[in-house]
């Protein structure tokens, strides 16, 4: 599928921009690769990281913003393929710089669906999150605005050969912020004591390669406009604090502003909309430009009422399978 394409992945020097290129320049052959980031030293950094790769050559590095419409129209000169990965993520600074935050997540999701219709792109993915279900805080605000926007430029394309789909999950097991570096820094520190914000937390897990999967099934399956979601395991916030330091002492801190018991990927009012696969679920759109008959075959239509929820999954992670799990997992 990605055979002889050219790929352009924005943010494509972050850790899911990272899993990627790799995943890509080890598992096909592509015609071109480029990373299009804003900051040249880590495009250093990958650069001289890829350098002994057998496909090195294919690689390309663009410096640009998403917020940048012209730079972005001559980045996507001759690209098949796009995976929109960049954005402001991290709750507290999008909480305190709100309108940078729109110019990235909302302002920069325009630019890429205007580009991607005036350059000829054939397909795009976009990431998005948990926290765009039923947000409460800004950065899950901006993601449902842009989760939108992606959806609705389908009916933008009209007889363009295009489709936009979008992708759907939650922070990735070590990934920058997340609690598994928070929990092992308290350790390396020498604390004994692991915060639980609630004794009732739970979250998904999910992989980098998880999540780079997900996105190579968007593009090899979606007809324009579906939210592909991974059907992955639950844990509770506790038994990760046992699995990192056994036997540690857990002190309720009490949730965070901005922050979720639950992870939800699949919300009740979506279920109308939602099909189950066996390793994922789809939520296809509901609007006058959708056709129906490009709903997958082997899906069920969930039950009215059904949530994918973290908190509600049938798949549970135990301490055990935690502490195997993290001997794999690096900071991201």
């Amino acid at each position: 599928m990605l055979n002889n394409k050219t790929i352009l992945v924005t943010g494509g020097t972050g850790s899911f921009g990272h899993q990627f290129v790799s995943y890509v320049l080890n598992n096909y052959e592509p015609k071109k690769v480029i990373i299009y980031s804003r900051d040249e030293y880590k495009q250093f950094i990958m650069q001289n990281e890829y350098k002994n790769h057998p496909q090195y050559k294919k690689l390309r590095f663009f410096i640009g913003d998403v917020r940048d419409k012209e730079r972005l129209y001559r980045a996507f000169e001759g690209v098949d393929y796009v995976i929109h990965a960049a954005a402001l993520k991290q709750v507290p600074a999008c909480e305190y710089n709100p309108i940078e935050a729109v110019r990235t997540n909302i302002d920069g999701a325009i630019n890429i669906v205007d580009a991607a219709l005036d350059r000829g792109v054939k397909k795009v993915v976009a990431l998005s999150t948990d926290k765009a279900v039923n947000p409460i805080n800004l950065y899950g605000g901006t993601k449902l605005v842009s989760d939108k926007l992606f959806i609705a430029a389908n009916a933008y394309a009209g007889e363009k050969d295009v489709n936009f789909s979008v992708v759907r999950y939650g922070n990735v097991a070590g990934s920058r912020g997340s609690v598994i570096p928070f929990f092992r820094n308290i350790v390396a520190n020498g604390g004994t004591a692991l915060p639980i914000t609630d004794y009732q937390m739970t979250r998904f897990w999910i992989s980098l390669e998880q999540g780079v999967e997900l996105v190579i099934k968007a593009l090899n399956e979606a007809k324009g406009g579906e939210t592909f979601i991974s059907k992955i395991p639950s844990f509770k916030i506790t038994d990760l604090a046992q699995a990192i330091l056994p036997g540690c002492e857990m002190p309720e801190v009490g949730i965070r502003e901005g922050e979720k018991l639950h992870e939800i990927m699949v919300t009740r009012e979506d279920s109308m909309l939602t099909y189950e696969y066996e390793k994922h679920f789809i939520v296809y759109p509901h609007f006058d430009w959708w056709n129906p008959n490009k709903i997958q075959a082997g899906g069920k239509k969930v039950e009215q009422g059904f949530e994918y929820s973290s908190g509600n999954n049938t798949e549970w992670l135990s301490v055990d399978e935690l502490k195997e799990l993290l001997k794999g997992v690096e900071e991201h």
